[in-house]
């Protein structure tokens, strides 16, 4: 499983990270701003898995399932 973090580390940023490493899931972070833009993202944080974008509230949710696990 590829997880991918787009962060800009405003507060929901820091919440969804606080959120992957209690429940132990590793990631890629990337903070770039212009990396963020060609994917077309208009708000932080997103997360990528295995190529599926998740906004702030659908990636907690795919955290809580995930933890759940």
């Amino acid at each position: 499983m590829e997880v991918i973090f787009y962060s800009t580390n405003c507060p929901r940023c820091n919440v969804l990270k606080k959120k992957l490493s209690s429940s132990g899931i590793e990631y890629t972070l990337v903070t770039d701003i212009n990396e963020m833009k060609k994917k077309g993202f208009m708000s932080a944080p997103m997360l990528e898995v295995d190529g599926e974008i998740m906004d702030f509230k659908k990636a907690v949710e795919w955290v809580k399932g995930v933890g759940d696990k």
